[in-house]
């Protein structure tokens, strides 16, 4: 009775009837993301990797370091970090062209 339920429960349209189970499973065309949103969102997470590397450096210890206060590390570092943030966010989202509910 409740796998009854569930196959009506979660029957979303032309979904491949699998022999095994007698459960619905998706088609390509039915996965919420693409194989051009894991590649956005792979170029995303090398900007946010990348910036944390720009903000990396040494610290200072006893002696005063300037180098801490570099434009590198406070300005270019957290920018790219926050853009590939942002990325990510727009590479989740974005529904690819073609593609319709």
């Amino acid at each position: 009775m409740a796998t009854e339920q569930y196959k009506r429960s979660t029957y979303h349209g032309d979904g491949a009837k699998s022999k095994e189970s007698g459960l619905l499973k998706e088609t390509a065309d039915e996965f919420p993301l693409t194989a051009g949103n894991f590649k956005w969102m792979a170029v995303a997470a090398a900007m946010i990797v990348a910036g944390f590397l720009l903000m990396l450096g040494s610290g200072s210890t006893e002696e005063f370091n300037p180098d801490i206060f570099s434009v590198r590390r406070i300005v270019i570092g957290p920018g790219v970090a926050f853009l590939g943030f942002v990325a990510m966010g727009v590479a989740i989202i974005r529904r690819p062209k073609g593609k319709k509910d």
